[in-house]
């Protein structure tokens, strides 16, 4: 009977890691999607609320990674067990600054909110932003499902994002270029673009977390990049 016992209470910690990333990734999710509303809306309200959940993305990451701590400490597991479980800190980690980015972009709503933006490039950001969030949420389904061939589909559409910022970020020079009165607000349009690529790369290493945990093995060649935004020249100005 205690054998019994002490099997029963691992997999319900096993469990308890996997449930919790599970609600961790959907908090996660809900707060970029939100700040991308409230930044489109111009919705402060909804920005502050944004701001204001990320302390319990914080709590959700340590609660996870003294869990995990606590669980390797007692059961010693080997294999697949250790792997999950170590998948599951590394994983908790990438959510958490997701969680991060998307405060960041609630905070810029708070900035903005009374300058123009021009419509394009929002709706730029929506289409990045679709992308990054569909990625998210598919690679949380690849590690429901230990899906090594999802992680590494996922992985490689990273270029995907890439290239839509390096376009984003070619459109907001022309318009900080055009008019003066544009640079401040395209400046905040350009920080909530770079920070939703950082979660399509986030995404990315959740990717190749999944691919470990499902494995054992590490996703060792490099991975596609198509950022190219440092190349990018300012356009001529007219005389």
């Amino acid at each position: 009977m205690p054998a019994t016992h002490t099997v029963t209470a691992y997999d319900d910690e096993l469990r308890w890691l996997m449930r919790r990333i599970s609600e961790m990734g959907g908090l996660a999710e809900g707060m970029v999607a939100d700040s991308l509303k409230a930044l489109i809306e111009a919705d402060t309200a909804l920005a502050q609320r944004v701001i204001s959940e990320d302390v319990l993305l914080d709590r959700a990451e340590r609660e996870i990674s003294e869990k995990a701590v606590l669980v390797i400490a007692k059961r010693q597991p080997m294999a697949s067990d250790l792997r999950e479980i170590i998948g599951s800190i590394r994983i908790a980690a990438d959510l958490e600054r997701v969680g991060d980015l998307g405060k960041n972009i609630a905070k810029r709503v708070i900035a903005v909110h009374t300058m123009a933006q021009p419509k394009s490039l929002v709706r730029g950001l929506e289409h990045l932003s679709e992308l990054a969030l569909t990625q998210l949420k598919e690679v949380l389904d690849a590690f429901s499902s230990k899906s090594s061939d999802l992680a590494v589909s996922i992985r490689e559409r990273d270029d995907e994002i890439d290239a839509i910022y390096t376009s984003l970020f070619r459109e907001l020079l022309t318009y900080m270029m055009e008019d003066p009165r544009n640079i401040t607000a395209c400046t905040h349009l350009l920080f909530c673009a770079k920070n939703i690529e950082r979660i399509g790369d986030h995404a990315t290493n959740i990717a190749e977390t999944v691919f470990y945990v499902a494995t054992g093995e590490q996703l060792s060649d490099e991975r596609p990049k198509d950022d190219d935004t440092a190349n990018v020249m300012a356009p001529p100005v007219d005389d």
